[in-house]
C-alpha cells in the first residue's frame, strides 16, 4: 500500500483522444466536492497533462518532504503529482520503457501524500510498462475506462478492460465520452461516434456505465484553461453527471465498509 493513501483507481483507455485526462482530473474533483480527500498521480510520463489541466504554472516545482520524498502541489482542493512538475514539458521525454517504468515508479512511492481517501492515476494510454508496474507495485482497488462509442475506441477499451482483469484489478465501470454532440445553434443532438457501444462493452464484461458525456466545447475549453467544467461550472448538468460518478465509484470501492468522508462538507 502507498502511505498516505487508502484507495488507488486508476483510469485508463484503450487509446489515447478519447478524453481520458479530462474524465479523471474532472472525476477527482467530484469525488473532492462529495467531501473526500483526494489526490491525482498523472502516470503519462511522455505526454503529462495534468499540470495544464489543474492550471499549474509552468516551472512550479515540487518541495522535498525529506531523503528522496516530495511533497504533492495544491491545486483546486487536490493534492497532485506529475512529471511536468519535474522537467520543461517543452522538451520531449525521449526515454526507453525501462526508463520510463522507472520514473513513474519514482512519482508513485516518493509522494509524500497527506492522507488520502482517494487517488486517481490517469494512466497512459495502451497496456505496457506503466500499467504492469502499477499492477505489480500497489493495491489497485479499481479501474476506470474510458471510450467513445466508436467501434475502433470501443475495440482498444476491450484490451483495456481484458488487461485489468488478468491481473486482478476490479473493473468498476465505462465512461462513454463524447457520446452525443449538441448544436450550440439550433440544439439538434446527434451521435457523431455513434451509440450504444458503451452499454454492449458493459454487458460484455459484466459491468456498467458509470456515465456519458457530451461532446461540448465548453469542456475543452474548460480543462485547457485550468479550470476543469467541475470546478468551472460546479451546478451544471456535466458536473451533476461527474458527481454521479464520483458517488458510484466511493460506493464500489468501499463496498461494504460504513466509510464516509474524512472531510466535512463544511471544511
Amino acid at each position: 500500500m502507498i502511505e498516505g493513501v487508502k484507495h488507488i483507481v486508476a483510469v485508463a483507455s484503450g487509446k489515447g483522444g478519447v478524453g481520458k485526462s479530462t474524465v479523471t482530473v474532472n472525476l477527482a474533483l467530484a469525488m473532492a466536492a462529495e467531501g473526500y480527500r483526494v489526490g491525482i498521480l498523472d502516470a503519462d510520463i511522455h505526454g503529462p497533462s495534468q499540470a495544464q489541466m489543474l492550471g499549474v504554472g509552468e516551472g512550479v516545482r515540487p518541495q522535498s518532504a525529506g531523503e528522496n520524498r516530495m511533497r504533492p502541489l495544491a491545486a483546486h482542493g487536490l493534492q497532485a503529482m506529475s512529471m511536468a512538475f519535474m522537467v520543461d514539458t517543452r522538451e520531449p521525454m525521449v526515454w526507453r520503457g525501462p526508463m520510463v517504468a522507472g520514473a513513474f515508479q519514482q512519482l508513485l512511492t516518493q509522494t509524500a501524500w497527506d492522507a488520502l481517501d482517494f487517488l486517481f492515476i490517469d494512466m497512459p494510454p495502451g497496456t505496457g510498462d506503466i500499467q504492469l508496474t502499477l499492477a505489480q507495485k500497489v493495491p489497485v482497488d479499481g479501474a476506470v475506462i474510458v471510450t467513445t462509442p466508436q467501434d475502433i475506441a470501443l475495440l482498444d477499451a476491450r484490451k483495456g478492460i481484458e488487461m485489468f482483469r488478468k491481473v486482478n484489478v476490479p473493473v468498476l465501470g465505462v465512461v462513454e465520452n463524447m457520446s452525443l454532440h449538441v448544436c450550440s445553434n439550433c440544439g439538434h443532438a446527434e451521435p457523431i461516434f455513434g451509440e450504444g457501444g458503451g452499454e454492449h462493452i458493459a454487458a460484455e464484461y459484466e459491468t456498467r456505465v458509470l456515465g456519458r458525456l457530451p461532446l461540448a466545447l465548453s469542456i475543452r475549453e474548460q480543462v485547457d484553461g485550468g479550470n476543469p467544467t467541475v470546478v468551472a461550472d460546479p451546478d451544471g448538468e456535466v458536473t451533476a453527471s461527474f458527481r454521479d460518478m464520483a458517488r458510484q465509484v466511493a460506493e464500489q470501492v468501499q463496498g461494504q465498509a460504513a466509510e464516509g468522508p474524512s472531510i466535512s462538507f463544511g471544511d
